[in-house]
Protein backbone atom coordinates (compact mmCIF):
# COMPACT_ATOMS: atom_id res chain seq x y z
CA UNK A 1 0.00 0.00 0.00
CA UNK A 2 1.36 3.39 -1.06
CA UNK A 3 -1.49 5.70 -0.12
CA UNK A 4 0.33 7.41 2.75
CA UNK A 5 1.66 10.90 2.05
CA UNK A 6 3.32 12.68 4.94
CA UNK A 7 2.48 16.09 3.47
CA UNK A 8 -0.98 15.78 5.06
CA UNK A 9 0.60 15.50 8.53
CA UNK A 10 3.68 17.72 8.24
CA UNK A 11 4.51 19.77 11.33
CA UNK A 12 2.04 18.09 13.70
CA UNK A 13 2.81 17.20 17.33
CA UNK A 14 4.29 13.85 16.29
CA UNK A 15 6.78 15.63 14.00
CA UNK A 16 7.75 17.96 16.83
CA UNK A 17 8.64 15.02 19.09
CA UNK A 18 10.39 13.06 16.34
CA UNK A 19 12.52 15.90 14.97
CA UNK A 20 13.36 17.30 18.40
CA UNK A 21 14.79 13.89 19.36
CA UNK A 22 16.54 13.58 15.99
CA UNK A 23 18.28 16.95 16.40
CA UNK A 24 19.54 15.96 19.84
CA UNK A 25 20.89 12.65 18.48
CA UNK A 26 22.79 14.49 15.73
CA UNK A 27 24.25 16.93 18.25
CA UNK A 28 25.52 14.00 20.29
CA UNK A 29 27.03 12.26 17.26
CA UNK A 30 28.76 15.47 16.20
CA UNK A 31 30.73 15.63 19.43
CA UNK A 32 33.28 13.15 18.00
CA UNK A 33 35.46 13.96 15.04
CA UNK A 34 34.93 10.54 13.47
CA UNK A 35 32.43 10.58 10.62
CA UNK A 36 29.18 8.63 10.89
CA UNK A 37 26.47 7.34 8.57
CA UNK A 38 22.86 8.47 8.84
CA UNK A 39 20.32 5.95 7.51
CA UNK A 40 16.67 6.92 6.97
CA UNK A 41 14.54 3.92 6.02
CA UNK A 42 11.39 5.94 5.18
CA UNK A 43 12.50 9.42 4.19
CA UNK A 44 9.42 11.01 2.64
CA UNK A 45 9.73 14.12 0.48
CA UNK A 46 12.31 15.88 2.64
CA UNK A 47 10.63 19.32 2.70
CA UNK A 48 6.93 20.21 2.96
CA UNK A 49 5.03 23.38 2.10
CA UNK A 50 2.60 24.18 4.90
CA UNK A 51 0.48 26.32 2.57
CA UNK A 52 -0.06 23.47 0.08
CA UNK A 53 -3.43 21.82 -0.50
CA UNK A 54 -2.32 18.66 1.25
CA UNK A 55 -1.02 20.40 4.38
CA UNK A 56 -3.98 22.77 4.74
CA UNK A 57 -6.61 20.03 4.36
CA UNK A 58 -6.44 19.10 8.05
CA UNK A 59 -3.95 21.80 9.16
CA UNK A 60 -2.27 19.38 11.53
CA UNK A 61 0.64 21.78 11.93
CA UNK A 62 -1.64 23.74 14.27
CA UNK A 63 -1.22 20.90 16.78
CA UNK A 64 2.59 21.04 16.60
CA UNK A 65 4.90 23.64 15.15
CA UNK A 66 2.15 26.30 15.00
CA UNK A 67 1.79 26.88 18.77
CA UNK A 68 5.61 26.92 19.16
CA UNK A 69 6.33 29.42 16.40
CA UNK A 70 6.11 32.67 18.37
CA UNK A 71 6.90 31.38 21.85
CA UNK A 72 9.67 33.16 23.72
CA UNK A 73 9.85 30.82 26.74
CA UNK A 74 11.17 27.81 24.83
CA UNK A 75 13.33 25.41 26.91
CA UNK A 76 17.00 25.40 25.95
CA UNK A 77 17.02 21.79 24.60
CA UNK A 78 14.21 22.66 22.18
CA UNK A 79 15.91 25.78 20.78
CA UNK A 80 18.18 24.03 18.18
CA UNK A 81 15.15 22.33 16.64
CA UNK A 82 13.14 25.55 16.41
CA UNK A 83 16.14 27.45 15.05
CA UNK A 84 16.48 24.89 12.26
CA UNK A 85 12.81 25.23 11.26
CA UNK A 86 12.92 29.03 11.37
CA UNK A 87 16.06 29.06 9.24
CA UNK A 88 13.97 27.53 6.45
CA UNK A 89 11.60 30.50 6.70
CA UNK A 90 13.80 33.63 6.64
CA UNK A 91 10.79 35.86 6.05
CA UNK A 92 9.46 34.97 9.50
CA UNK A 93 6.27 33.47 8.08
CA UNK A 94 5.72 29.77 8.70
CA UNK A 95 5.64 28.33 5.17
CA UNK A 96 8.02 25.33 5.05
CA UNK A 97 8.61 22.45 7.38
CA UNK A 98 11.58 20.04 7.21
CA UNK A 99 11.31 16.28 7.03
CA UNK A 100 13.86 14.00 8.68
CA UNK A 101 16.19 13.98 5.60
CA UNK A 102 16.46 17.77 5.63
CA UNK A 103 17.04 17.77 9.40
CA UNK A 104 19.88 15.29 8.87
CA UNK A 105 21.30 17.31 6.00
CA UNK A 106 21.45 20.45 8.15
CA UNK A 107 22.76 18.76 11.28
CA UNK A 108 25.44 16.49 9.76
CA UNK A 109 28.89 17.57 8.62
CA UNK A 110 30.58 17.35 5.22
CA UNK A 111 32.41 14.16 6.16
CA UNK A 112 29.23 12.39 7.29
CA UNK A 113 27.17 10.25 4.93
CA UNK A 114 23.41 10.13 4.35
CA UNK A 115 21.66 7.05 2.98
CA UNK A 116 18.00 7.82 2.25
CA UNK A 117 15.25 5.40 1.15
CA UNK A 118 11.72 6.15 -0.01
CA UNK A 119 9.34 3.67 -1.63
CA UNK A 120 6.57 6.03 -2.77
CA UNK A 121 7.36 7.04 -6.38
CA UNK A 122 6.13 10.64 -6.11
CA UNK A 123 7.83 11.37 -2.79
CA UNK A 124 11.02 9.67 -3.94
CA UNK A 125 11.21 12.00 -6.95
CA UNK A 126 10.52 15.09 -4.83
CA UNK A 127 13.19 14.00 -2.37
CA UNK A 128 15.79 13.64 -5.14
CA UNK A 129 14.86 17.03 -6.61
CA UNK A 130 15.13 18.75 -3.22
CA UNK A 131 18.62 17.40 -2.59
CA UNK A 132 19.72 18.20 -6.11
CA UNK A 133 18.80 21.83 -5.48
CA UNK A 134 20.54 21.76 -2.09
CA UNK A 135 23.76 20.41 -3.61
CA UNK A 136 23.66 23.05 -6.34
CA UNK A 137 23.25 25.75 -3.69
CA UNK A 138 26.24 24.42 -1.76
CA UNK A 139 28.33 24.37 -4.90
CA UNK A 140 27.51 28.04 -5.48
CA UNK A 141 28.69 28.78 -1.94
CA UNK A 142 31.97 26.97 -2.56
CA UNK A 143 31.22 23.92 -0.39
CA UNK A 144 32.38 20.60 -1.78
CA UNK A 145 31.45 17.29 -0.22
CA UNK A 146 33.97 14.43 -0.24
CA UNK A 147 32.63 11.59 -2.34
CA UNK A 148 28.93 10.87 -2.60
CA UNK A 149 27.70 12.41 0.61
CA UNK A 150 23.99 11.80 -0.02
CA UNK A 151 22.66 8.69 -1.76
CA UNK A 152 18.93 8.42 -2.41
CA UNK A 153 17.33 5.12 -3.40
CA UNK A 154 13.75 4.35 -4.29
CA UNK A 155 12.98 1.24 -2.31
CA UNK A 156 12.11 -0.27 1.03
CA UNK A 157 14.58 0.73 3.70
CA UNK A 158 13.90 -2.39 5.78
CA UNK A 159 15.82 -4.56 3.36
CA UNK A 160 18.72 -2.12 3.02
CA UNK A 161 19.95 -2.11 6.61
CA UNK A 162 21.65 -5.45 6.12
CA UNK A 163 23.81 -4.11 3.29
CA UNK A 164 24.76 -0.86 5.07
CA UNK A 165 25.63 -2.22 8.49
CA UNK A 166 28.18 -2.07 9.90
CA UNK A 167 29.27 1.22 8.28
CA UNK A 168 32.94 1.83 7.37
CA UNK A 169 33.41 4.33 10.21
CA UNK A 170 31.73 2.02 12.75
CA UNK A 171 29.39 4.86 13.74
CA UNK A 172 25.77 5.05 12.62
CA UNK A 173 22.46 6.73 13.44
CA UNK A 174 19.43 4.92 12.03
CA UNK A 175 15.93 6.43 11.91
CA UNK A 176 13.03 4.06 11.22
CA UNK A 177 9.77 5.87 10.52
CA UNK A 178 7.37 3.74 8.43
CA UNK A 179 3.78 4.87 7.79
CA UNK A 180 2.30 1.90 9.70
CA UNK A 181 -0.43 1.67 7.08
CA UNK A 182 -0.65 -2.05 7.61
CA UNK A 183 -0.24 -4.08 10.78
CA UNK A 184 2.73 -5.90 9.27
CA UNK A 185 4.86 -2.75 9.61
CA UNK A 186 5.17 -3.33 13.36
CA UNK A 187 6.61 -6.79 12.79
CA UNK A 188 8.93 -5.54 10.04
CA UNK A 189 10.36 -2.87 12.33
CA UNK A 190 11.15 -5.38 15.06
CA UNK A 191 12.63 -7.93 12.68
CA UNK A 192 14.78 -5.28 10.99
CA UNK A 193 16.08 -4.04 14.33
CA UNK A 194 16.80 -7.56 15.54
CA UNK A 195 18.91 -8.25 12.45
CA UNK A 196 20.59 -4.82 12.57
CA UNK A 197 21.61 -5.27 16.21
CA UNK A 198 23.11 -8.64 15.31
CA UNK A 199 25.28 -7.02 12.63
CA UNK A 200 26.02 -3.73 14.38
CA UNK A 201 25.10 -3.78 18.10
CA UNK A 202 26.70 -0.41 18.95
CA UNK A 203 24.64 1.74 16.56
CA UNK A 204 21.99 4.21 17.68
CA UNK A 205 18.52 3.21 16.43
CA UNK A 206 15.59 5.61 16.74
CA UNK A 207 12.05 4.40 15.99
CA UNK A 208 8.96 6.59 15.69
CA UNK A 209 5.52 5.02 16.02
CA UNK A 210 1.90 6.20 16.49
CA UNK A 211 0.15 5.34 19.74
CA UNK A 212 -3.16 3.96 18.50
CA UNK A 213 -5.97 1.82 19.89
CA UNK A 214 -5.01 -1.22 17.83
CA UNK A 215 -3.32 -4.08 19.66
CA UNK A 216 -0.14 -3.96 17.54
CA UNK A 217 0.49 -0.36 18.56
CA UNK A 218 -0.16 -0.91 22.25
CA UNK A 219 2.22 -3.88 22.40
CA UNK A 220 4.87 -2.37 20.14
CA UNK A 221 7.06 -0.71 22.78
CA UNK A 222 7.07 -3.81 25.01
CA UNK A 223 8.24 -5.92 22.06
CA UNK A 224 11.08 -3.49 21.32
CA UNK A 225 12.21 -3.67 24.95
CA UNK A 226 13.07 -7.33 24.43
CA UNK A 227 15.52 -6.63 21.61
CA UNK A 228 19.19 -7.44 22.39
CA UNK A 229 20.29 -3.84 22.90
CA UNK A 230 22.42 -2.72 25.82
CA UNK A 231 19.97 0.03 26.82
CA UNK A 232 16.77 1.63 25.58
CA UNK A 233 14.87 4.88 26.12
CA UNK A 234 11.16 5.34 25.46
CA UNK A 235 9.26 8.64 25.36
CA UNK A 236 5.66 9.37 24.36
CA UNK A 237 3.74 12.63 23.92
CA UNK A 238 -0.06 12.72 24.25
CA UNK A 239 -1.87 15.95 23.38
CA UNK A 240 -5.50 14.93 23.96
CA UNK A 241 -7.80 12.21 25.21
CA UNK A 242 -8.48 9.51 22.59
CA UNK A 243 -11.83 9.86 20.88
CA UNK A 244 -14.58 7.28 21.39
CA UNK A 245 -14.27 6.16 17.76
CA UNK A 246 -10.52 5.53 18.09
CA UNK A 247 -9.66 7.61 15.03
CA UNK A 248 -7.12 10.40 14.87
CA UNK A 249 -3.56 10.67 16.09
CA UNK A 250 -3.58 11.88 19.67
CA UNK A 251 -0.27 10.37 20.82
CA UNK A 252 3.05 9.20 19.42
CA UNK A 253 6.30 7.78 20.72
CA UNK A 254 10.01 7.58 20.09
CA UNK A 255 11.91 4.43 21.06
CA UNK A 256 15.71 4.72 21.05
CA UNK A 257 18.05 1.74 21.29
CA UNK A 258 21.53 2.51 22.66
CA UNK A 259 20.51 6.10 23.50
CA UNK A 260 23.10 8.72 24.47
CA UNK A 261 23.29 9.36 28.19
CA UNK A 262 22.54 13.07 27.58
CA UNK A 263 19.11 12.51 26.04
CA UNK A 264 17.03 11.54 29.05
CA UNK A 265 17.78 14.70 31.11
CA UNK A 266 16.92 16.84 28.08
CA UNK A 267 13.60 15.03 27.67
CA UNK A 268 12.73 15.50 31.34
CA UNK A 269 13.35 19.21 30.95
CA UNK A 270 11.37 19.62 27.72
CA UNK A 271 8.43 17.22 27.83
CA UNK A 272 6.45 18.99 30.63
CA UNK A 273 6.66 22.23 28.64
CA UNK A 274 5.46 20.54 25.44
CA UNK A 275 2.49 19.03 27.27
CA UNK A 276 1.59 22.45 28.64
CA UNK A 277 1.81 24.19 25.26
CA UNK A 278 0.45 21.48 22.93
CA UNK A 279 -2.06 19.84 25.27
CA UNK A 280 -5.73 20.14 24.28
CA UNK A 281 -7.46 18.75 27.34
CA UNK A 282 -6.87 16.98 30.64
CA UNK A 283 -5.71 13.86 28.78
CA UNK A 284 -2.47 15.54 27.66
CA UNK A 285 0.56 13.83 29.20
CA UNK A 286 3.99 12.41 28.54
CA UNK A 287 5.87 9.27 29.50
CA UNK A 288 9.60 8.60 29.86
CA UNK A 289 10.97 5.10 30.40
CA UNK A 290 14.49 3.74 30.39
CA UNK A 291 15.83 0.26 30.90
CA UNK A 292 17.86 -2.66 29.62
CA UNK A 293 17.09 -5.76 27.62
CA UNK A 294 16.29 -7.91 30.67
CA UNK A 295 12.83 -9.11 29.54
CA UNK A 296 11.95 -5.52 28.88
CA UNK A 297 11.82 -4.59 32.58
CA UNK A 298 12.01 -0.83 33.02
CA UNK A 299 14.62 0.54 35.39
CA UNK A 300 12.49 3.64 35.93
CA UNK A 301 9.02 4.62 34.79
CA UNK A 302 7.94 8.17 35.29
CA UNK A 303 5.26 10.42 33.87
CA UNK A 304 4.02 13.94 34.38
CA UNK A 305 1.97 12.56 37.28
CA UNK A 306 5.24 12.20 39.16
CA UNK A 307 4.79 8.56 40.19
CA UNK A 308 5.51 5.10 38.94
CA UNK A 309 3.09 3.54 36.48
CA UNK A 310 0.78 0.83 37.77
CA UNK A 311 1.53 -2.61 36.32
CA UNK A 312 -0.92 -3.87 33.74
CA UNK A 313 -2.07 -7.31 32.71
CA UNK A 314 -0.62 -10.24 34.65
CA UNK A 315 1.81 -7.94 36.45
CA UNK A 316 -0.92 -7.08 38.98
CA UNK A 317 -1.16 -10.73 40.03
CA UNK A 318 2.58 -11.22 40.32
CA UNK A 319 2.70 -10.43 44.05
CA UNK A 320 0.63 -11.70 47.00
CA UNK A 321 0.64 -8.17 48.38
CA UNK A 322 -0.98 -6.60 45.30
CA UNK A 323 -4.54 -7.27 46.46
CA UNK A 324 -7.04 -10.07 46.77
CA UNK A 325 -5.52 -12.05 43.92
CA UNK A 326 -5.43 -15.81 43.54
CA UNK A 327 -1.66 -16.34 43.64
CA UNK A 328 -0.80 -19.64 45.37
CA UNK A 329 2.33 -21.65 45.69
CA UNK A 330 2.33 -25.24 44.35
CA UNK A 331 0.34 -27.43 46.72
CA UNK A 332 -0.91 -24.49 48.78
CA UNK A 333 -4.58 -24.35 49.70
CA UNK A 334 -6.78 -21.43 48.75
CA UNK A 335 -6.89 -18.87 51.61
CA UNK A 336 -10.27 -18.63 53.30
CA UNK A 337 -12.33 -15.45 53.10
CA UNK A 338 -12.66 -15.41 56.89
CA UNK A 339 -8.92 -15.09 57.28
CA UNK A 340 -8.87 -11.79 55.40
CA UNK A 341 -11.83 -10.50 57.39
CA UNK A 342 -10.17 -11.12 60.75
CA UNK A 343 -7.90 -8.14 60.29
CA UNK A 344 -10.82 -5.70 60.37
CA UNK A 345 -9.77 -2.10 60.32
CA UNK A 346 -6.19 -3.05 61.11
CA UNK A 347 -5.87 -4.95 57.83
CA UNK A 348 -5.82 -1.86 55.66
CA UNK A 349 -3.56 -2.22 52.61
CA UNK A 350 -1.10 0.35 53.86
CA UNK A 351 -0.99 -0.70 57.54
CA UNK A 352 1.65 -2.86 59.18
CA UNK A 353 -0.96 -5.22 60.60
CA UNK A 354 -2.49 -5.60 57.16
CA UNK A 355 0.85 -6.61 55.70
CA UNK A 356 1.33 -9.21 58.44
CA UNK A 357 -2.13 -10.66 57.86
CA UNK A 358 -1.52 -10.87 54.14
CA UNK A 359 1.79 -12.59 54.75
CA UNK A 360 0.03 -15.14 56.98
CA UNK A 361 -2.53 -15.83 54.28
CA UNK A 362 0.14 -16.93 51.86
CA UNK A 363 2.27 -18.97 54.26
CA UNK A 364 1.81 -22.22 56.15
CA UNK A 365 3.68 -24.35 58.68
CA UNK A 366 6.18 -26.73 57.20
CA UNK A 367 4.62 -30.07 56.38
CA UNK A 368 0.97 -28.98 56.70
CA UNK A 369 -1.32 -30.77 54.31
CA UNK A 370 1.37 -33.27 53.22
CA UNK A 371 0.54 -36.85 54.18
CA UNK A 372 3.11 -38.71 56.19
CA UNK A 373 4.88 -35.63 57.58
CA UNK A 374 4.44 -34.47 61.19
CA UNK A 375 3.30 -30.97 61.87
CA UNK A 376 4.81 -28.66 64.43
CA UNK A 377 4.56 -29.73 68.09
CA UNK A 378 3.24 -26.26 68.81
CA UNK A 379 -0.20 -27.64 67.98
CA UNK A 380 -0.11 -29.94 70.99
CA UNK A 381 0.55 -27.06 73.36
CA UNK A 382 -2.19 -24.87 71.84
CA UNK A 383 -5.28 -24.24 73.98
CA UNK A 384 -7.94 -26.89 73.60
CA UNK A 385 -10.82 -24.44 73.78
CA UNK A 386 -12.38 -25.69 70.57
CA UNK A 387 -12.22 -28.61 68.21
CA UNK A 388 -9.40 -28.79 65.76
CA UNK A 389 -10.61 -28.37 62.18
CA UNK A 390 -8.41 -31.30 61.15
CA UNK A 391 -9.23 -33.52 64.16
CA UNK A 392 -9.29 -37.16 63.20
CA UNK A 393 -9.45 -39.22 66.42
CA UNK A 394 -8.50 -42.84 65.88
CA UNK A 395 -9.67 -45.21 68.68
CA UNK A 396 -7.57 -48.03 67.21
CA UNK A 397 -4.31 -46.15 67.61
CA UNK A 398 -1.36 -47.78 69.31
CA UNK A 399 -0.47 -47.18 72.91
CA UNK A 400 2.45 -44.93 72.11
CA UNK A 401 1.05 -43.26 68.99
CA UNK A 402 -0.17 -39.64 68.98
CA UNK A 403 -3.84 -38.97 69.45
CA UNK A 404 -4.35 -37.47 66.00
CA UNK A 405 -3.67 -39.21 62.71
CA UNK A 406 -2.01 -36.18 61.11
CA UNK A 407 0.65 -36.13 63.88
CA UNK A 408 1.99 -39.63 63.30
CA UNK A 409 5.44 -40.14 62.02
CA UNK A 410 5.91 -41.80 58.65
CA UNK A 411 6.51 -45.50 58.56
CA UNK A 412 9.86 -46.73 57.29
CA UNK A 413 13.15 -48.31 58.25
CA UNK A 414 14.02 -45.49 60.67
CA UNK A 415 13.50 -46.53 64.31
CA UNK A 416 13.29 -44.31 67.33
CA UNK A 417 13.12 -45.71 70.86
CA UNK A 418 9.85 -45.22 72.71
CA UNK A 419 8.47 -46.38 76.01
CA UNK A 420 8.87 -50.11 76.46
CA UNK A 421 11.56 -50.31 73.75
CA UNK A 422 9.05 -50.14 70.88
CA UNK A 423 10.07 -48.28 67.73
CA UNK A 424 7.84 -45.76 66.04
CA UNK A 425 7.98 -47.71 62.80
CA UNK A 426 6.66 -50.99 64.37
CA UNK A 427 3.12 -52.03 64.99
CA UNK A 428 1.86 -51.61 68.60
CA UNK A 429 2.87 -54.41 70.95
CA UNK A 430 5.61 -55.88 68.76
CA UNK A 431 9.17 -55.32 70.06
CA UNK A 432 11.71 -53.81 67.71
CA UNK A 433 14.49 -56.23 66.78
CA UNK A 434 18.14 -55.31 67.11
CA UNK A 435 19.93 -52.97 69.47
CA UNK A 436 18.15 -50.02 71.02
CA UNK A 437 19.72 -46.57 71.56
CA UNK A 438 20.63 -47.52 75.13
CA UNK A 439 22.74 -50.46 73.94
CA UNK A 440 20.44 -53.20 75.40
CA UNK A 441 19.05 -55.95 73.25
CA UNK A 442 15.31 -56.24 72.94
Amino acid sequence: MLSYRHAFHAGNHADVLKHFVQVQLHLYMNQKDTAYTYIDTHSGAGVYALDSTQATKNAEFDTGIGPLWNRTDVPAPLAPYLDLVKAMNPSGKMRYYPGSPYVADQMTRLEDRLRLFELHPADSKILADNFRKAEAHRAEQGERARGRRVIIERGDGFGSLKALLPPPSRRALVLIDPPYEVKDDYRKVRDALDEALGRFPSGIYAVWYPVLQRMESRQFADRLKRLPAKEWLHVTLTVSTPGPDGFGLHSSGMFILNPPYTLEPLLRETMPWLVQVLGKDAGASFLIERGTQVTGAAAARTSNAGGARMPVGNARRASPLSGSGSLRLPGQAMPQRTETAQGGADAAPGSKAGAQNRAKRFSRPQGEGEPGRPVSRSRDTAPRGGERPDERFDPARGENQPRYADQRRPSGPRREAGAGGQGQGQRPGKPAPGRTRGGNRG
